[in-house]
Parts: C-alpha cells; structure tokens; sequence
C-alpha cells in the first residue's frame, strides 16, 4: 500500500492553474455523438479514467473514435455484442446500458470490486419495463441488445442518483416511443446534473420536455427522433477545481482558474458561493475566477443536496474553520464511489477531528489536527479532500493518490506546480 506525504504549507498559495475539461461534460458527450446522425468534434474533452472507459466501451460497441488527445473524432455505427469495462464509474454504469440496448447482441458489463456496491436495479429494472431483456441487477450484468428498444413512460425512484435519470434521457430519443420520465419518491439529488443533461440533448435538436415545462412535477419526456451531430466544446471541470480554491481559502492565499464559464449547469460553479459564504473573496474577471482565502475560515450550514459531489471539499474546508459546520441534504452520498459520509467522518477524526455522522449528513466541529494517514477508498474526492487537509496539518500521508486519475490524472503536477514558488523556499515541509 503506497502513501503519498501531502505537501504541507506554511505561506500563502499564489498561483494560477489550468484544469483540463469537465468529466461530465465529456462523458454526455461521447455518448450523443456515438448516437448522433453523423460525425461530431469533441474539443477540449477530458482525458482521464472514467473518460478513457467510457472511450473504449464505445469503440467495444462498435463506434469510431479517433484522437489521442483533448480533441476526439467520433463516427457512429451500428452498435453490436462487447464486453464493457465500467471501472468505478457511474456515467459508464448508468448511461450506457440505454444505448446498449440499441445493440445487435448481448452487452456484458463488468467493473471494479467496489464498484458491485453502487445502486443500478433502479435503472436496469427501469429498463425492462420499457422491454429490455437483463440479466443481474448490479455489476456484472448482461444486457441483451436486439437493436431497438420500444421505450414509452416508465416511473422510478432516483432519489438514490440523479445519473438514473440522466441514463434514460440521454439514449432515449433512439427508442421507438422515445420516453417519459417519472420520479416518485425523495428529492432527487444533483438536480444541476440533470439539467447538464437536457441542455445538451437540446443542443443535438432532441424535443426534451421537463417538469418547468409541462407542469408535471419530477416528470421528463424526450420524444423519439435523430440525435443531430454536434461539434461539442468541453468546458473546465469546475468540481476538479474546487481542490485548488480550497488551497487558496486554507493558506490565506490566491489562486486563479483561467476559463470559468460564466455561465453553466456544472454543479462545481457553487464553490463560488460556498468560499464566500465561510469567508473568502472569489471575482471573475475576463473570463478567469480568484479566489483569496481570508486570514480566518468561518465555518458553514448548507445544504450540499444538489452539489454532493462538492461535500469531501466542503468537509476538509469545514475541518480546517475556526467555527462548527453543518453539511445538509447528502445522504445519498453513501451510494458514491464509497460511503463518503461515513469515509470523511472515520478519516478527519482519525486526524483528531470532531465529525459526527448524521442522518442525511455531517457535524464538523474544528479540533486540533496531527499527522496522520489518510485512506482514500479509491475514490478520488477522498484524495484531494486530504490534500487540502496536509496544506494546513504536516505529516498526512495519502493512500493511493493515484487514484485521482479517475477523473484528473495530473492531479499531482498541478498540485505541486500550484505549491511550487512555496516548495522553492522555507515556506513547505513534505
């Protein structure tokens, strides 16, 4: 078991760092352009784990990508028998066995050991009622593909993942009845996800329709159609950038991300409100977010349900405060690449810290922290939540800081290039 001695900081960060494009992004956009009614550009994708698994399932199931590096080719065809790795990834898991159902022959998915415990019978069952053959309700299941799926409404429970949503929306304007959507049951989490969705499906003329549409609460309906081919722009991973403003909040320092949107449906453009809400000062200006850290962290009571993914950021930000925090609305973060609820409160208080676990989140009250080791339960979130921790706390060494690579390989160059002027002098301990 390797662990990586996070660099410790004792100045203020002063840095400017470019982050490649948004993983999200990226992923909805491989798939549509392999559905697409002709060729289609992606400039500026992301080029990491989950992207590169989602790159080689559709070559698996027959569609042409060309391109070895941010700017991808890709030519459909028609789609056929594969086997498709999913790694740890929910946009693999959920968003493709819909479109493989468009296969002529059977789809086999298979991924990482933990990747058997994240939630899929919601999807895959989903799927059956609308006259899909599965066998298996979570990893590895087999999709029996006969080229066309008949589609039509079909009412779910994805208060779990808003990705059961955006699975079934994203392949649905192939199925013969295209499809309508119906959540029952709690609010459905990363709402800004779903609406990533939408825009892009709109973006390639498919007829989507949503609840502020049609007035029908928690439904969506695409209607069935081609998916025109679109010359896709990937903008920044805004959630990949959280990490580096959060080293900004931490030290007192400044750190500036070139190409923030100024405009979005990332759910990472919250960081903005959330740095400021405990204290910090974040400006965009032609086209690029600073955020300056103030001299003292103010602790934070927020709802993280539509931003979960934000939640191993907020909680390191909240550990390092000089007030008690509140992290709301994210129980559904125990179906994430890990438990991350019961991840952040066993690793922060491994460190000293006081986490108590709640019934849909965390209570961090800031406590002295030490040195210590800081599991990551191959997920990547947990990484650079220890990273941001080790800026403040000397001596935190970082289980498998590889795998960042799920969704930013050069997590490390970019965080030792952001400490570098620092690293150069008396300012950082490693």
């Amino acid at each position: 078991m390797s662990f990586w001695p996070a660099p410790h900081i004792e100045v203020p960060v002063h840095a400017t760092v470019t982050l490649p494009g948004s993983k999200s992004i990226t992923n909805r956009a491989l798939i549509l352009a392999a559905l697409a009614d002709g060729p289609s550009t992606l400039t500026g994708a992301l080029r990491s784990r989950d992207t590169d698994l989602m790159i080689g399932a559709l070559r698996a199931l027959g569609t042409e990508i060309t391109g070895d590096a941010e700017t991808l080719e890709v030519t459909p065809a028609p789609l056929r028998s594969a086997a498709v790795d999913c790694g740890l990834a929910g946009t693999i898991m959920r968003f493709l066995p819909p479109a493989a159902a468009l296969a002529t022959g059977d789809v086999a998915f298979f991924g990482d050991e933990q990747a058997k415990l994240r939630p899929l019978s919601t999807i895959l069952e989903a799927l059956r009622k609308l006259g899909l053959d599965v066998d298996g309700d979570a990893l590895p299941f087999v999709v029996h593909g006969t080229g066309a799926l008949r589609g039509g409404a079909v009412t779910i429970d994805a208060s779990g993942s808003s990705q059961f949503v955006s699975g079934l929306l994203l392949s649905a304007a192939r199925f013969e009845e295209g499809i309508t959507v119906h959540h029952d049951g709690k609010a459905l989490p990363s709402m800004p996800h779903i609406e990533m969705t939408v825009e892009m499906l709109r973006r390639a003329d498919v007829a989507v329709q949503t609840p502020a549409d049609s007035g029908n609460a928690q439904t969506w309906t695409v209607a069935p159609g081609p998916i025109r081919a679109v010359d896709w722009e990937i903008e920044p991973d805004l959630s990949n950038a959280t990490p580096f403003l959060a080293a900004a909040a931490v030290t007192g320092g400044e750190v500036s991300i070139p190409m923030w949107p100024r405009g979005t449906t990332q759910p990472g453009d919250v960081i903005r409100e959330i740095l400021v809400r405990m204290g910090a000062e974040a400006r965009i200006f032609d086209g690029v977010l600073t955020v300056h850290g103030p001299e003292r962290l103010a602790g934070i009571d927020i709802d993280l349900h539509d931003v979960g993914e934000l939640t191993p950021t907020v909680a390191a930000l909240a550990a390092l405060a000089d007030s008690p925090s509140r992290l709301r609305g994210i129980a559904h973060l125990r179906g994430h690449e890990t438990d991350r609820l019961a991840a952040l409160c066993a690793e922060i208080n491994r460190l000293g810290g006081n986490v108590t676990e709640t019934e849909d989140g965390l209570e961090i009250v800031p406590a002295p922290l030490h040195g210590g080791q800081w599991h990551s339960y191959a997920d990547h979130r947990m990484a650079t939540a220890g990273a941001i921790l080790g800026l403040r706390v000397p001596g935190v060494e970082i289980e498998d800081i590889g795998t960042t690579a799920k969704t930013l390989p050069t997590f490390v160059a970019l965080w030792e290039q952001m400490l570098a002027p620092a690293l150069s002098g008396e300012g950082v301990a490693r």
